[in-house]
């Protein structure tokens, strides 16, 4: 998957965050610093700056730490006075003019990641009353506002509207929600990739379906965004006609875990070319896997990703780690040892350093005292009755 439309809510500090502590001090050496101060990644930051730099905060945070604040500053920086964002602001001191490309996916990235980081309600309430105000007739969302809506767009959108509390369903235009939209990308199940998504309609009409907009739509669909734990199993795992996002999800789902069956990867195709391992959806594929309860073929593909995807993230910078990230966390697997390679590290070492969620783990720490003293006094308890029984008995067998 491109770094458009990598796979936000603040997950609970895990077996995920336990990991990272422990090999934060082992920073890649391919790292050489941000593009500028507060920014992830040293590449251009033209057509991917906000959409990173959101993938990098929504990573650490499920990760258990608190991104630096010149990290959320650099975002939070980028936003439009309208609450649009665009993928990039090269002077964010400017106010943004008509010539400025804002986007609904950069858009959505940012809410999720400022909803995540938590103490943006203003900027997040801002987008996502812009969101609302270029949604189309169908319900759905395209990536500039007046083109066609398309799965990629509207699920990210999805993603933002549930990570700033606001109901999906209940975000309409003409009477129709994204909810409403899904169902006409699903492709019917006796055609050619039934189940899968299409990203949208081609110039005949036909659907042909797309790995990457399947794995958006299907976490669009359960109504999840970036971050996602495993979810429980589908009833049937057959292609059933989508008449609801349930389907359009579970339907998804098969189709995905039927692609990942053989190889435990994707595949893109560039016109006149071999086709390649795609590393960035096959980790959303994970993350969209998991959700959808089927994590037989989510473990495969993640097993997959571990033996063969750290030289493409060491490539491609943040997004790829922060993919990554995700998809360990959907699975509960540990990203501090990604068969040798710290993605925590790897990712944190792109920018400014986070510091540890201590507030979340302190928390954590509250609970397991309170149970431990529990067991305590259940004990203390149980060893007295027990005493109490034998004083008795022994008080029986003396009475004459």
């Amino acid at each position: 998957m491109n770094v458009r439309r990598s796979a936000a809510a603040l997950a609970a500090v895990g077996v995920l965050a336990a990991a990272a502590p422990a090999t934060a001090a082992d920073p890649s050496p391919s790292a050489k610093g941000p593009v500028s101060s507060g920014l992830y990644g040293k590449g251009d930051p033209t057509y991917d700056g906000v959409w990173r730099q959101s993938l990098t905060l929504v990573a650490q945070r499920t990760l258990g730490y608190k991104p630096a604040p010149a990290a959320v500053d650099w975002l939070t920086g980028q936003q439009c006075a309208d609450g649009a964002f665009a993928a990039f602001r090269a002077a964010p001191d400017k106010p943004c003019d008509g010539k400025l490309k804002r986007d609904t996916n950069s858009t959505a990235a940012a809410v999720q990641a400022l909803a995540a980081t938590g103490g943006h309600g203003a900027v997040v309430e801002k987008a996502v009353n812009w969101l609302k105000s270029v949604q189309n007739e169908d319900g759905g969302w395209s990536y500039y506002p007046g083109d066609p809506s398309d799965t990629n767009s509207t699920s990210v959108v999805i993603g933002a509207l549930a990570a700033a509390g606001a109901d999906p369903a209940s975000v309409r235009k003409s009477g129709k929600s994204a909810y409403d939209a899904l169902p006409a990308w699903s492709i019917p199940c006796d055609q050619d990739g039934g189940g899968a998504l299409a990203f949208q309609p081609d110039k005949k009409g036909d659907l042909v379906p797309n790995a990457d907009a399947t794995a958006a739509g299907l976490l669009g669909a359960l109504g999840k965004g970036f971050v996602a734990r495993a979810g429980q199993a589908p009833a049937k795992d057959t292609c059933v006609k989508a008449t609801s996002r349930a389907q359009v999800a579970d339907n998804a789902g098969a189709y995905l875990a039927a692609a990942v069956g053989k190889t435990g990867h994707l595949e893109s195709t560039l016109p006149g070319a071999k086709a390649q391992p795609d590393f960035g959806n096959t980790a959303d594929a994970v993350v969209a896997l998991a959700a959808n309860g089927r994590t037989e073929p989510a473990r495969k593909a993640y097993a997959w990703l571990e033996k063969n995807a750290s030289p493409w993230a060491e490539q491609s910078g943040p997004a790829a780690y922060a993919q990554l990230i995700l998809a360990a966390h959907a699975l509960g697997e540990q990203p501090g040892d990604f068969n040798g390679t710290s993605l925590v590290s790897a990712l944190n070492s792109q920018g400014p350093a986070p510091q540890m969620d201590t507030s979340g783990r302190q928390h954590e720490e509250e609970k397991k005292e309170s149970r431990n003293w529990g067991w305590w006094i259940f004990g203390v308890c149980l060893v007295a009755s027990i005493g109490v029984g034998f004083l008795l008995s022994g008080r029986k067998k003396r009475q004459p």
